[in-house]
């Protein structure tokens, strides 16, 4: 049975280890196996429930397309489109507001983190945005959604959506209820500089994160000055859990390999960070550097990822209209 997959990045610039790792790495694989049919979107929407500068945004969606690209997505297997570019989106997202109720949305932990103290003074999409994320999923029949830890309750809230909207309208089935894709042995990428803070293009240091743009260089200086802790590599699993910078760099290591955390640990067992941090490096380079090099020499090819862009459109487009048709009928526009 082929599986119907959805899943989309901001376009927020400067996408980093922690992006590829927690999301374009796996949209690679999923894009290469024949029996998957992905759809892969630059959420443009989305990245407007904080205020961005309009030059920088056409900007960031381009980059996002050729990180896709660099990365080795297929245009040609995959669709790559950007959301606003497919109006269909907003329209079942107000649509889907109406089904949709206030309690389910207070309860979204996400929103609280961002949000933090002045709830009053950030935007109502920022707020309402995981319905907008419901749109996305339920306008393409998704089976099967790509998610995180932090994403978990927003496809829940898809879940309940569908289900609520299928009841209320007696349209049994209409909406498919989608099923999470969650990663195996995939730890969750964390700030260079503090091993408790996810890894952010928004922190003010540079050095807390390896860019997808970042050179040989840039990549082996911030591995070398990425914070640990005095003791030796650790030689048990268990003793990660007190140790937040060792658990990170380790987590980096075993994703970017492929082994196991067991088997990580082993390799380096007892040694001093200095060597482990060394390999480290040298596995970062090895995939990223060739990334970076195709995302720059694509963003001198702007007409290829509008190309691109056009083609995705048409494609989703043509698929959004047909469920956004029909959803008018049900609801009795």
């Amino acid at each position: 049975m082929v599986k119907k997959i959805f899943s989309g990045v901001q376009p927020t610039g400067n996408l980093h280890l922690g992006n590829y790792l927690g999301a374009i790495k796996n949209f690679v694989e999923l894009n290469n196996n024949d029996e998957n049919d992905c759809i892969f979107c630059v959420v443009d929407l989305h990245a407007i429930t904080v205020k961005q500068d309009p030059k920088e945004l056409r900007n960031n969606i381009r980059e996002t397309v050729a990180t896709f690209v660099a990365s080795g997505i297929d245009p040609k297997k995959s669709i790559i489109f950007n959301q606003s570019s497919v109006t269909a989106h907003s329209e079942a997202a107000w649509i889907l507001s109406c089904i949709a109720r206030t309690g389910w949305l207070s309860r979204m932990t996400q929103f609280k983190e961002k949000a933090g103290k002045d709830k009053e003074k950030v935007s109502v999409g920022l707020y309402s945005y995981p319905v907008l994320m419901a749109a996305d999923i339920l306008l393409y029949d998704a089976t099967h959604v790509p998610v995180g830890d932090d994403q978990k309750q927003h496809l829940e809230l898809c879940r309940d959506i569908a289900q609520k909207f299928n009841n209320d309208f007696k349209a049994e089935n209409f909406f498919k209820v989608p099923e999470p894709l969650i990663q195996k042995e995939f730890s969750r990428i964390m700030s260079l500089k503090d091993g408790t803070k996810k890894m952010s293009k928004s922190e003010l240091s540079d050095l807390s994160r390896i860019n997808l743009t970042d050179s040989s260089d840039e990549i082996i200086n911030k591995i070398r000055k990425a914070k640990t802790d005095p003791l030796p590599m650790p030689s048990k699993k268990e003793e990660l859990n007190k140790r937040p910078e060792a658990k990170n760099l380790i987590g980096i290591y075993s994703s970017l390999t492929g082994l196991t955390f067991e088997k990580s640990i082993n390799e380096f067992s007892e040694s001093n960070f200095s060597e482990f941090k060394e390999k480290l490096s040298q596995v970062i380079v090895e995939k990223i550097s060739p990334i970076s090099y195709e995302i720059k020499k694509l963003l001198n090819e702007k007409s290829f990822l509008d190309e691109i862009l056009v083609e995705g459109y048409e494609k989703a487009n043509e698929q959004a209209s047909l469920k956004i048709k029909k959803i008018h009928e049900i609801v009795g526009f």
